[in-house]
């Protein structure tokens, strides 16, 4: 369970989290008031960095409350402020992740793993490069597809448990992936948008439980 090994209120918090975050898909063709759907979008990933706020013990505990804090403005600004300003939110928060990432580097790497890490980044900022129909946006989609494939990258690289962290970021870049893919072979495409935010919702959960959970058993032994 998500919220196992947590402190009472962090498990409330991330139960609150779950709430908003899995039923936000649901309320996406609903007629609501802008204002109260853009709450619900923010609240998912708001409150789980709430959680990790109050799990952090240290300079890793806070910088992880910080990435998801700006994972959730991202969210509200998307909607707000419209996709730069909302990217630049976003960015600032894989520049956090890959600094506590970096700092929480693994002793060795497998030869496989290293090709991996090495590849994430070149292949998803081509993919990214290859998606939109406009061309004239290619360039800025792959500069900042390289830095949520950086964040990718680091977290599979990290200390933290690739099962929930890495695979977490991963489905952090294939969220961003099709949002790219939205904008070019998949216009149009239904499922897209349900698929982008469980994809980009649930990576950041696994996120959350792989460093918290790393993070309090280092500090209880």
């Amino acid at each position: 369970m998500p919220h196992a090994g947590l402190s009472g209120s962090a498990r409330a918090l991330v139960a609150l989290s779950l709430a908003f975050g899995l039923s936000y898909i649901a309320i996406l063709g609903l007629s609501w008031p802008f204002a109260l759907t853009t709450i619900w979008k923010g609240a998912g990933v708001a409150l789980l960095a709430i959680a990790a706020a109050v799990e952090a013990r240290g300079r890793d505990g806070w910088l992880l409350a910080a990435v998801l804090a700006l994972g959730a403005l991202g969210d509200v600004l998307l909607e707000t402020a419209g996709l730069i300003v909302g990217a630049i939110a976003f960015m600032a928060g894989h520049v956090t992740a890959i600094a506590l990432y970096l700092s929480n580097r693994r002793p060795a790497l497998a030869a496989s793993q290293k090709g991996l890490v090495l590849l994430v980044v070149p292949f998803g900022a081509f993919i990214a490069w290859s998606l939109p129909t406009d061309r004239a946006q290619a360039t800025g989609i792959a500069i900042y597809a390289a830095f949520v494939a950086a964040m990718a990258a680091t977290a599979w690289a990290s200390r933290f448990p690739r099962l929930r962290t890495g695979v977490g970021a991963m489905m952090f870049l294939a969220s961003d992936l099709l949002i790219f893919a939205r904008m070019g072979p998949l216009e149009g495409a239904i499922w897209a948008s349900p698929a982008i935010w469980l994809l980009y919702y649930l990576g950041q959960l696994l996120i959350f439980v792989g460093v918290v959970r790393t993070l309090r058993s280092a500090a209880t032994n």
